[in-house]
């Protein structure tokens, strides 16, 4: 899997930082409750735990935690890319893809500069404030695991979170790599149950309140030589939106296509919506 690892991420976090708030030196990373290897390799060695053991590694607890001193400038650049970190978690909600990493990181630091546990509920995002909660939701299976955020990443396309290997395992999205999933941010307080099944899928390409505008950006898709284009018509409080949707998407596969090719028509900003 093709990703910026924990170790650059917080290597440009921490630049970003030095930058905006003049040099400061680095805070050790907490001691890792692994058997350490020769410091000729920078890595950590422990047991793997057997798949059945993974699979009962508990969700990360939500509860306050003041904001990390690392990991949070105010925005920070990535291949080119730049990201406004959040100034707090309250009602995000996204759908999207989510990827994992593994051994090649555990026991690195991540932009908290804490070290990377693969066998841990937690997760990277790239503009949550760290530590951050949220709750995981495979759209595929109706799987949902609630994990602790402490690291940035994925700066792949179309990724919106990198989960670790525990939870990924919980998700059964190991083998495939990626999957299609929501998260939703949790407060201290608790975490809402998960949708009782798997979602049907439709990309969404625009929102609008003049139907007018929906339909060009329909015709616009069609003539890109996209099929199943729909315009779905929503009632609410303050009127009627007009939603332009694609699908429905069956897989990470389709998605990614689709979002290409929509960027080759001059369309972007392309999101993950239930029917």
């Amino acid at each position: 899997m093709k990703r910026v690892g924990p170790v650059a991420g917080a290597a440009l976090l921490l630049a970003a930082l030095q930058a905006g708030c003049g040099s400061q030196p680095a805070r050790p990373p907490p001691t890792p409750a692994v058997v350490a290897v020769p410091a000729t390799t920078g890595r950590t060695a422990a047991r793997r735990p057997s798949d059945t053991e993974l699979l009962a590694v508990p969700d990360a607890v939500p509860r306050h935690e003041p904001r990390a001193r690392l990991g949070n400038p105010a925005f920070y650049e990535v291949l080119g890319q730049r990201y406004t970190v959040m100034a707090d978690s309250s009602g995000y909600l996204e759908r999207g893809v989510a990827s994992w990493y593994g051994r090649d990181f555990h026991g690195e630091r991540t932009s908290t500069g804490e070290p990377y546990d693969m066998y841990s509920m937690t997760a990277a995002h790239r503009t949550l404030p760290l530590p951050a909660y949220a709750r995981v939701t495979n759209l595929r299976n109706g799987r949902s695991i609630v994990v602790r955020i402490n690291d940035r990443g994925p700066f792949k396309a179309n990724r919106i979170i990198d989960l670790s290997y525990a939870a990924a395992m919980r998700l059964d999205m190991v083998r495939d790599g990626t999957t299609l999933v929501e998260v939703r941010a949790l407060a201290p307080e608790g975490a809402p149950p998960p949708p009782p099944r798997p979602a049907e899928l439709y990309a969404q390409a625009g929102a609008f309140a003049l139907e007018a505008n929906a339909r060009s950006l329909r015709d616009q898709i069609a003539a890109a030589g996209v099929d199943h284009v729909l315009l779905r018509a929503d009632a609410g409080a303050r009127g009627t939106l007009y939603r332009v949707r694609i699908g429905p998407i069956d897989s990470v596969a389709a998605f990614d296509a689709l979002v290409a090719r929509l960027r080759g028509a001059g369309i972007s900003g392309v999101t993950l919506a239930p029917n």
